[in-house]
């Protein structure tokens, strides 16, 4: 009788460890660190945040594993740096929006770049912008499955971003980029205006060599040693242009 009571709470004890709650999902942080800055011919790179969620956004975004606003900004510091050069740049993000519609979730994601020289004068302005969409799971889905898919969302958006945004540098303020022969960083010298052969510091790119260069091309891979150990971001160098987010 002993033993037949000893089996059945041993039942009962595995029973209520099957029925826990599974441990909740992690996320890898999306973070761009570990691809090559792009130097501007500034003194400084101020970056800054011009937009405004509506409570619906805001709303997602806090379910979201990876914030778009916080991780847009985030990805713009770390690759936008000032080579110390006179003049200014400015950075904005004006849009870094995830809405719910018809049971999809669609965002989008702008960013300005104006650069000025210290006379005034010279300046250059670029804008980079993207969208993506990703279908929401249905109302009794999990609060892990939610996050999810908003967290796929910003992945995509930030990939697609960081491909773009490089490419329309390269594209519209090319004589603003600190540019190398060699592919190794470049000295800060000389002034916005003058253009050379050679890539975006320390970034497989080709510079071009009187006018802006043609769209297309493939995504890149990492140069040797330069190994990326962040799960939440593609193994591609972005910025080669509109080409490489094919398949995105």
């Amino acid at each position: 009788m002993m033993n037949k009571r000893l089996i059945l709470s041993a039942c009962v004890a595995l029973g209520g460890c099957a029925s826990s709650p599974p441990p909740a999902m992690s996320f890898a942080p999306l973070d761009y660190s570990y691809l090559p800055p792009i130097t501007l011919k500034v003194a400084d790179v101020r970056v800054v945040d011009n937009f405004t969620p509506t409570p619906a956004q805001a709303a997602l975004a806090a379910q979201d594993p990876a914030p778009p606003q916080a991780t847009l900004l985030n990805m713009l510091r770390q690759r936008l740096v000032a080579s110390g050069q006179p003049g200014q740049g400015t950075v904005a993000v004006q849009v870094a929006s995830v809405d719910e519609v018809g049971g999809n979730l669609t965002g989008t994601m702008t960013v300005d770049i104006h650069l000025s020289g210290p006379d005034g004068h010279s300046s250059a302005f670029t804008e980079a912008s993207v969208s993506a969409s990703q279908t929401m799971p249905d109302a009794d889905a999990s609060a892990d499955d939610r996050r999810a898919a908003l967290y796929q969302l910003t992945k995509r958006l930030m990939t697609q971003m960081n491909v773009q945004l490089q490419y329309e540098i390269q594209r519209n303020m090319p004589s603003w980029v600190v540019w190398s022969n060699t592919g190794a960083p470049a000295a800060a010298s000389g002034s916005a205006g003058g253009g050379a052969s050679g890539a975006i510091q320390s970034a497989p790119l080709t510079a071009p060599a009187a006018s802006a260069p043609a769209a297309g091309g493939a995504g890149t891979a990492l140069p040797a040693g330069q190994i990326n150990h962040t799960e939440g971001v593609p193994d591609y160098l972005p910025g080669a242009g509109p080409a490489a987010l094919q398949g995105q």
